[in-house]
C-alpha cells in the first residue's frame, strides 16, 4: 500500500513574508507562519496550497528571455468573464504584465511575474 503523499511547489524569494501577502491576496487565501522562519505557506479554499521560502542568495527568473528557461510557472485559472478583473487586481497587487507585445483584443492566458520576478498567467479553464 503506497503512503498517502501530498505535492506543494515552493517558490525561491528574498522575503518570503511579502511574496506569500501578495499571492494570498491574489488568489483569496491566508498566509501561515509556522516554527521554521524561512518557509511560509500560503492556504486557501479551493485546492491553494503553495510555500514560499527565503534564499539568501536568490535571483529571479529572467525568462522570457530566449537564452533561459522558464523552469516554471504558476496558472492560476479564472472564468473568461473575470479576467479582466483578475488582471487589474493582480497588477494592482504588484504584478508586472511579461506579455506586452499583444495586449489588444481578447485573451484566454495572461502572462505576469510576481513582485520577485516569478512567471504565473492568468488564464481560462481549457
Amino acid at each position: 500500500m503506497a503512503v498517502p503523499k501530498t505535492g506543494l511547489l515552493v517558490l525561491d524569494c528574498a522575503e518570503p513574508k511579502e511574496l506569500a501577502d501578495f499571492y494570498a491576496a491574489l488568489l483569496g487565501a491566508e498566509v501561515r507562519v509556522g516554527h521554521e522562519p524561512d518557509i511560509v505557506e500560503v492556504v486557501g479554499g479551493a485546492g491553494v496550497h503553495l510555500a514560499i521560502r527565503r534564499d539568501h542568495g536568490y535571483a529571479p527568473p529572467s525568462w522570457p528571455r530566449p537564452d533561459d528557461s522558464q523552469q516554471a510557472h504558476l496558472r492560476i485559472l479564472v472564468a473568461r468573464e473575470d479576467i479582466d478583473e483578475a488582471e487589474r487586481e493582480a497588477v494592482g497587487l504588484g504584478a508586472r504584465p511579461l506579455d506586452t507585445k499583444n495586449n489588444g483584443g481578447v485573451r484566454d492566458a495572461r502572462l505576469y511575474s510576481d513582485p520577485a520576478g516569478h512567471p504565473f498567467t492568468l488564464a481560462t479553464p481549457a
